[in-house]
């Protein structure tokens, strides 16, 4: 197999090449000409079915190792599409305890109007899903690395449990994207990204995908269809260049982060730094073994609580306070006021969300500038 450098470029492209086109053309026309084909295919763009909705799905598919792929208009699209393909009214759910505030606010505010019920799990203790299983339960959801805290879920375990139990897996790889880890290889049934993140990698698009095989990624597909969870032609073009650079990207930001971590670990002001890269994280033997890479993403926890987290972020002159990731921009926000402000004080602190933790997304800046910038905030904290 080719190196993710070379398929973030090549893979999917259309041959010949259109007009002899280097670049794929943006195809700036919402319908195509009719030629008897049955409603889901189409062309229209709707319908996910142009010329720039087949190359991302074609790259997509080839990123992620699965048989097909899905470009949809978001992030959150995507996780509803999925949700609401292969969770029917009275159906049950297992989810991941601590997982993307969207995701959780989809589940309480919306879903549960559809009759659609979800239990927490433990992703660490796979001796606790059995007695949590009912005879309504049709699915188990998971993320790669979680968000905020970035755990390592026992993934193999989460694979094993869902074939013995006639359970859809499915999991969110937003926070590693395929450059760090390939969840249909190791059996996940339904792979889901925010492409907004990493994929893209700019900051200027909003933007999900699935994965799978034919039949399940068919399926979602014509929930979205439903629903018009389309991505634009031009949004098609924005997030087909961002791929391109994959690759190089996550490995400066994996590399960064690895430094970074380890500095503020060392820091007084900080009492605990979340980052698998670290030999203290509680899952680091097994992120060594499934993760080509650590990542870019990392979290970490002020002593000072939320004043110290404050002023803190009210200080940093680099790192953009901001509720995203992945992008060449550094991105920092303190997940209990933004990413997770939808959840009760009593639902944060159960997941372990504090009013001092800090996530951080780290970009493509210099490292030492970027370190320099984190330990001089640091410092209007301590009086140093």
């Amino acid at each position: 197999m080719k190196e993710i450098q070379t398929r973030a470029i090549h893979a999917g492209r259309p041959l010949p090449r259109i007009e002899s086109a280097v670049v794929t053309p943006i195809f700036q026309t919402t319908i195509y000409e009719y030629h008897g084909e049955p409603y889901h295919d189409v062309g229209y763009l709707r319908l996910s079915t142009t010329p720039n909705h087949r190359v991302l799905s074609k790259r997509i598919a080839d990123l992620e190792g699965s048989e097909s792929a899905l470009v949809t208009g978001s992030g959150m699209a995507a996780i509803s599409g999925v949700l609401l393909t292969f969770l029917a009214s009275g159906d049950h759910l297992l989810l991941q305890d601590c997982t993307y505030g969207g995701t959780s606010g989809l589940l309480n505010k919306e879903l549960s109007k559809l009759g659609i019920r979800y239990t927490t799990i433990d992703a660490q203790d796979p001796a606790s899903w059995k007695m949590l299983l009912t005879p309504s339960t049709k699915a188990i959801y998971v993320e790669t690395l979680s968000n905020p805290l970035l755990e390592l879920a026992d993934l193999e375990a989460i694979v094993e449990f869902a074939q013995e139990n006639g359970l859809v897996s499915i999991i969110d790889n937003t926070f590693a994207s395929p450059a760090q880890c390939q969840p249909i290889l190791l059996g996940f049934d339904i792979v889901l990204e925010s492409c907004t993140k990493y994929l893209n990698g700019h900051n200027d698009l909003a933007a999900g995908c699935v994965a799978g095989t034919q039949k399940n990624v068919n399926r979602i597909k014509h929930t979205l269809d439903h629903l018009g969870g389309h991505l634009d032609a031009h949004g098609c073009f924005l997030l087909e260049r961002g791929l391109k650079t994959l690759g190089l990207r996550v490995a400066h930001q994996s590399q960064s982060a690895t430094r970074i971590a380890e500095r503020l670990s060392r820091h007084p002001a900080v009492a605990q730094v979340s980052y698998p890269g670290l030999v203290i994280h509680p899952q680091h033997a097994r992120a060594k073994r499934l993760l080509k890479g650590f990542g870019g993403m990392m979290s970490f926890e002020l002593r000072g609580g939320l004043s110290a987290a404050e002023q803190f972020l009210g200080a940093l002159e680099i790192a953009i306070v901001a509720p995203s990731l992945g992008g060449p921009e550094s991105l920092i926000v303190r997940p209990a006021a933004a990413v997770h402000s939808g959840l009760s004080a009593e639902e944060r602190a159960r997941s372990g969300i504090t009013d001092g933790l800090i996530r951080f997304s780290v970009g493509l800046e210099g490292t030492d500038d970027l370190l320099a910038d984190l330990l001089s905030a640091l410092g209007s904290v301590t009086g140093e």
